[in-house]
């Protein structure tokens, strides 16, 4: 049964991971504009989620907060959506785990369903690549 949250533990938190995402030699990345994905691969701890993932929008592409928090809420619901694919996937390696970033690239507002559709191109390809 699938659910569909987007619970705490889901989220990405520690900023040494966060740097290692970011900075690290085994990170990846793809785009489907306006949305690009960064993501790694881990060992899982048991206490753990099998993917843990942060949502970033850049004040550089909107200077007022409230546009800033839209994309994001739009993103996390996409991605809300749109999980269950990896977490089919990485049921079958039950050691392993997934870091994954959503960045925003545009300057421009796009429609939910808009972004929820390069979402779920992203997170196809991203199941395709693991």
């Amino acid at each position: 049964m699938a659910t569909h949250t987007l619970r705490k533990r889901e989220r990405l938190c520690s900023m040494k991971l966060t740097d290692r995402l970011f900075n690290g030699a085994g990170s990846h990345s793809m785009a489907a504009f306006p949305v690009r994905v960064v993501w790694m691969e881990k060992e899982r701890e048991d206490h753990e989620s099998p993917v843990q993932v942060l949502v970033s929008v850049s004040k550089r592409h909107f200077k007022q907060a409230v546009k800033r928090n839209r994309v994001k809420r739009q993103l996390r619901e996409a991605y809300r959506l749109s999980k269950q694919l990896l977490y089919d996937k990485l049921e079958q390696v039950p050691q392993r785990a997934v870091v994954i970033a959503f960045i925003w690239l545009s300057d421009e507002l796009y429609s939910t369903a808009e972004v929820t559709r390069c979402t779920e191109i992203l997170m196809k390809r991203l199941t395709e690549k693991l």
